[in-house]
């Protein structure tokens, strides 16, 4: 600190000292030597210092920013990881398509369409189409078909609506396995309907039926639904002394029974006797249905077993296609079908009006042409077209159904 004074004020020494000059000159200039080079070798150690200082400042930057660089990469090498695993990591978010009006319209169109072949639609429009045409036959003169006529019909008509379904759904419920085998488009074997959906439809569809026959309170269509669903339970269910589809002979009747017999006499004395109020008489059309639907139906029963000798053989169900071939029965069932129709030629014949004779005449006379002609182009060794011929034999009949009622009229 003195030496700091003395080199701001040179001439304080000798003011202050006093003395020889020259001593005093000698003095001065030797401190002042000394002082400056105390001061030389202060401000050459400072510079160092702050050298040194400066080079650890940089040092340390350059080490914080080598951190500050590896903590970067680390930072990003971990934030990719957590995005690697957070990827495909399940979202627990309500998803808002599960509920989309769209979906929810897709899955009842679904199950209305599996409801729709769980129902064997063909069979069932066959047996409407038989309750309008039987109706028919009762009537003799137009008069009779009047606002009672139709609320007859319709009153035949519901409860065996549901009855079709509880037929031909029971039979599903206990052929699961095997149609999985011979048809595993239908919605049971294919899993479009469980199981228990499909006991509850018959369940429902079973006491609908029997519920409405009551309240309906024609004697005629009670026995009509009380014989069907006990032939159709005997036929379907696996149960000792049921399962009657296991037999041949077992099986064509509770076919032939339910077509023949029990729509055409049921429903005809229905209309008869509850609807119209008239005494109970078998017309001479009445007959000629029995005798028409007697050829027909018996074809029907073998020939359905025809495409399902594989799964039938499988199940051990011994059916006539299993035991005489399929070629043999396929032919005797064209020929059953041309017997059905060579009947209803001969009754339209003897009609005693002239336009009855030749609609139906021609009308029947195409129908055993048609099939004629497609049983010839059959394929036996394809099911597709095996069954393609059995929808065609349902399609005949329905035009059949619309004949039957002509030939009543020259009938009575």
């Amino acid at each position: 600190m003195a030496s700091l004074i003395l080199i701001s004020s040179p001439n304080a020494c000798s003011i202050t000292t006093g003395g020889n000059l020259r001593r005093s000159k000698h003095s001065t200039k030797n401190f002042y030597y000394a002082s400056f080079g105390e001061l030389k070798a202060s401000q050459e150690k400072r510079a160092t210092q702050t050298e040194y200082n400066h080079l650890r400042l940089q040092q340390s930057s350059l080490n914080h920013y080598y951190k500050c660089i590896e903590g970067g990469s680390t930072y990003q090498q971990y934030t990719r990881k957590y995005v690697l695993k957070a990827v495909p990591r399940p979202s627990f978010d309500f998803e808002p398509h599960a509920s989309d009006p769209k979906n929810i319209l897709d899955s009842v169109k679904k199950l209305l369409v599996a409801f729709y072949w769980f129902c064997y639609p063909y069979s069932m429009i066959g047996q409407m189409l038989s309750i309008i045409s039987t109706s028919l036959l009762a009537v003799e003169k137009l008069s009779y078909i009047s606002p009672l006529f139709f609320i007859g019909v319709l009153q035949a008509m519901v409860p065996q609506l549901f009855m079709s379904i509880y037929m031909n759904g029971v039979n599903q419920l206990f052929d699961v396995e095997i149609d999985k085998i011979n048809k595993p488009h239908l919605p049971l074997a294919s899993g479009q309907l469980s199981f228990r959906t499909g006991a509850i439809i018959v369940a429902s569809c079973l006491t609908l039926s029997l519920w409405i026959s009551w309240i309906v309170g024609s004697w005629p269509l009670i026995w009509n639904i009380g014989l069907c669903s006990l032939i159709w339970t005997a036929y379907s269910i696996n149960a000792p002394l049921l399962r009657w589809k296991r037999h041949p002979l077992l099986a064509a009747m509770c076919i032939f029974a339910t077509m023949a017999l029990i729509f055409p006499i049921t429903i005809f004395l229905h209309i008869q006797t509850f609807v119209l109020k008239r005494p109970t008489v078998f017309s001479r059309s009445l007959i000629f249905e029995v005798a028409f639907m007697s050829l027909y139906s018996i074809g029907i029963a073998l020939y359905k077993d025809v495409p399902d000798i594989e799964g039938d053989k499988a199940f051990g169900i011994h059916s006539i296609s299993a035991r005489l071939g399929q070629k043999w029965v396929f032919w005797l069932c064209v020929f059953l079908f041309e017997m059905a129709f060579g009947v209803g030629l001969l009754a339209g014949a003897s009609s005693s009006y002239l336009w009855i004779k030749i609609v139906t005449g021609l009308g029947y006379a195409v129908l055993a042409s048609v099939l004629w002609h497609q049983a010839k182009i059959v394929d036996l060794k394809s099911k597709t077209s095996m069954r393609s011929f059995y929808m065609l034999i349902w399609k005949l009949l329905y035009v059949a159904y619309f004949l039957m009622p002509l030939i009543s009229q020259g009938c009575h």
